[in-house]
């Protein structure tokens, strides 16, 4: 099984097809070519962790077979940033922990989860650096709602999940002031900012994916997401702690130009990105996920651990977003005390 020192050392590798690109495999490389020939990109498969394709791409069956053998899942996106497959690559056949993941019952998790990204909303509300009473208000009100997670420890799901709601509807509107914020609309695409969040949280599902399968989790066996047909509802439970990662990423893209609106189109009134900037944006995003590899690693993990053992849930590792740890949320709560 991958371990923490092999996976610091594995890199993501993003490929968009253009203008005739070509991918291939030599001497334990990869490679990627122009129409000419001539090489444009080359790593060492040893070294990959996921190789993320984004647009139209022929994949031989020799490429799926060294994917195997090196360890690597591939991923692939349209244009727009649509998943529609992966190739993954991790161990199988984990029939012990299927069955705990089967037979979970309760909300103790979902409630450290929730309370896991609400404290990190709050710290990536305080990072911002000319605060106002509007911010600061927000960051009390974050702070009522930490406070009621924690001590109340026996919730219903529902009202974990009005909790991380009515947490959204202070934190967006704070976190995005910066622009003309109208709300937060997952998979709509109704305008530029929320087409662009939905960019940043594909890559970092997709990643978190690629990590859970290490472990061999099925990831549609969720704790917090309620499982429906086809939806990896576990994916969506681990990913709800880094979210701030990507929601500070877009604030301060949108203040440095890196993300604009005109970078969009509106086709049947949604914001598409163009397809040509489909590299930059992903590169962006993927500079701060590679900057959290390591955490999201430990945190993934952490959670493995914790499950197969059975232990309780403020025993279950907790993303401290400020210093990028992983810590346990009983320790925490001891260290506050």
């Amino acid at each position: 099984m991958l371990d923490i020192n092999d996976f610091v050392m594995k890199q993501i590798i993003v490929f968009q097809p253009m203008s005739g690109d070509k991918l291939s495999f030599k001497n334990q490389n990869l490679i990627i070519k122009d129409k000419n020939g001539k090489t444009k990109y080359q790593h060492t498969c040893y070294r990959i962790f996921m190789l993320l394709i984004i647009g139209d791409c022929s994949v031989t069956s020799g490429i799926i077979r060294l994917s195997k053998k090196y360890g690597f899942s591939i991923c692939f996106m349209t244009y727009s940033f649509r998943f529609y497959s992966i190739l993954s690559c991790g161990l199988e056949g984990n029939n012990y922990l299927h069955r705990k993941q089967y037979f979970y019952e309760g909300t103790e998790l979902g409630r450290i989860i929730i309370l896991n990204k609400i404290c990190n909303q709050r710290a990536t509300l305080n990072r911002i650096r000319k605060k106002n009473a509007y911010i600061s208000e927000g960051i009390d009100i974050l702070d009522t709602y930490i406070d009621y997670l924690k001590t109340n420890k026996q919730l219903e799901l529902k009202t974990i999940l009005g909790y991380e709601g009515n947490a959204s509807k202070v934190y967006f509107p704070r976190i995005f002031s910066n622009v003309s914020w109208k709300k937060r609309k997952p998979r709509i695409k109704f305008d530029y900012i929320n087409s662009t969040l939905d960019i940043g949280y594909t890559i970092l599902f997709n990643f978190i994916e690629c990590v859970l399968k290490v472990y061999d989790f099925d990831v549609y066996q969720g704790v917090l997401h309620t499982n429906f047909y086809m939806r990896k509802s576990l994916v969506c439970d681990l990913m709800e702690p880094f979210r701030p990662i990507i929601d500070y990423r877009v604030r301060k893209g949108i203040n440095l130009g890196q993300f604009k609106e005109d970078d969009f189109t509106v086709i049947n009134n949604q914001w598409c990105l163009k397809y040509k900037l489909s590299n930059i944006y992903a590169g962006i995003f993927m500079e701060d996920l590679l900057e959290n590899k390591e955490s999201i690693f430990l945190y993934v993990r952490g959670y493995y651990r914790a499950f197969m053992k059975s232990k309780g849930a403020e025993e279950f590792p907790f993303f401290n977003i400020d210093d990028k740890k992983i810590t346990i949320w009983k320790l925490e709560e001891e260290e506050s005390v």
